[in-house]
């Protein structure tokens, strides 16, 4: 979405922090013990009392508000009342929303309690590659520059990217051009940020698998070779400097 007057840009902060409020206390609102349609359901409740809607139950017809994602589930998992919460679990919530003709989306994903299996430093790897990425963002940059310096990052750590998983641009959709900000050179792409414009940015961070799979669900997406990932999301303002991160809120760098 390009942002041209101070209406769209109010309506695109209204929304972002809508969806970043509710990711940040379904964070903490997450406990062991829980099952993840509980979690589901205060997310659910959140974004209602601000009046937005989710955007995956909108747009896709989603069995869910929100996705929530466990342990070797990459994304787009299903809540369940059958799945419960356990210590150390790595978990993502992704929340999307709509309000007001405005879309926003965000996600950040985090350890359950004691790190028993070792996720925090895949964790971690996801939240720093993102922040840095988001730094060297702003208008005329490459897009498949910054999906070098992510892929880049992630292989210093000892990490793969996953490749059919991207950012995208957001605003008056849920998905809107440029339809793929990916986490790897694609030297096809030859587009790039425009300032202005709004977009969702998002790391996907691997320990073994390059590709994401659907289950026979048809939503909850797992590893080509398995493993775990970790993803991290911020919807940002792209501008001739530093891009504004308007989902700030979610406090996922913290």
């Amino acid at each position: 979405m390009l942002i041209s007057n101070e209406t769209e840009l109010l309506g695109m902060q209204k929304v972002s922090e809508a969806v970043a409020y509710t990711l940040k206390e379904m964070r903490n609102y997450a406990q062991i013990g829980m099952n993840t349609k509980e979690l589901d359901d205060f997310g659910a409740k959140l974004l209602s009392s601000m009046g937005a809607k989710s955007a995956p139950f909108v747009t896709y017809d989603f069995p869910g508000y929100t996705c929530i994602s466990i342990n070797n589930e990459f994304c787009h998992g299903i809540p369940s009342p059958k799945t419960i919460l356990q210590e150390g679990d790595l978990i993502n919530i992704d929340v999307s929303a709509e309000l007001n003709g405005y879309w926003s989306d965000n996600g950040g994903s985090f350890v359950l309690g004691k790190d028993i299996h070792l996720h925090q430093p895949l964790v971690d790897a996801s939240k720093a590659i993102l922040e840095k990425a988001i730094s060297h963002i702003k208008g005329g940059v490459r897009i498949s520059d910054i999906g070098l310096l992510i892929e880049t990052e992630a292989k210093k750590r000892g990490y793969k990217v996953i490749k059919n998983l991207t950012g995208h641009g957001v605003g008056r959709s849920l998905h809107e051009e440029p339809h793929e900000i990916a986490n790897y050179k694609d030297r096809f792409n030859l587009s790039r940020f425009k300032k202005n414009t709004v977009v969702a940015v998002e790391t996907f961070i691997s320990t073994t698998s390059t590709y994401a799979e659907t289950l026979s669900d048809g939503w909850t997406m797992v590893g080509d070779k398995g493993g775990f990932m970790a993803q991290h999301e911020h919807t940002i303002l792209v501008t001739s400097e530093q891009p504004v991160i308007l989902t700030a809120a979610n406090e996922i760098w913290k």
